[in-house]
């Protein structure tokens, strides 16, 4: 086990607990106990591999993604309300270029969250993604989503 790791995660626990506990410290009893118990667990249930999250990265990769949602939303409510609403709504097969795992499952979360696009099948590397306009650069921004989340895991080719 790696001490480090399970430092940070108990901070992240603690911090948790703390917010539950509404800053009362009376509970910390039970509150040290089910820290260390859920950093313990964690590791197991997801233990520190390489190439794992870069946390200094995490301020840009928010900033992206609140800047692409509101992007995002105003290109879709232009695309709803407009007087000629032709949307051109398909279902797309993109390649996917990042591994098997926490990187992948943050694409495909960050993509359902964002406006106008929706995940709907992953099968090996091909992601079925949902979009209300196909005449959109969807494939770019799906490309620069997926460099920007290999950036945040530490890939910087």
């Amino acid at each position: 086990m790696k001490p480090r790791a399970f430092l940070l995660r108990a901070a992240v626990f603690a911090l948790i607990w703390w917010v539950l506990a509404e800053g009362r410290m009376d509970g910390w009893g039970v509150g040290v106990v089910s820290v260390l118990l859920a950093a313990a667990v964690s590791l197991i249930l997801s233990p520190t591999t390489p190439g794992g999250l870069v946390w200094r990265r995490l301020p840009g990769f928010a900033w992206f993604f609140l800047r692409e949602s509101l992007k995002g939303g105003l290109q879709v409510a232009w695309l709803a309300f407009r007087p000629t609403n032709r949307l051109a709504p398909a279902i797309l097969a993109l390649p996917l270029s990042l591994p098997p795992g926490p990187q992948r499952v943050l694409f495909v979360n960050t993509l359902n969250l964002l406006p106008g696009t929706l995940g709907v099948e992953l099968e090996e590397a091909t992601l079925h993604l949902h979009v209300l306009d196909a005449r959109q650069p969807v494939a770019e921004e799906v490309g620069a989503l997926q460099a920007r989340i290999a950036r945040l895991y530490g890939d910087t080719t």
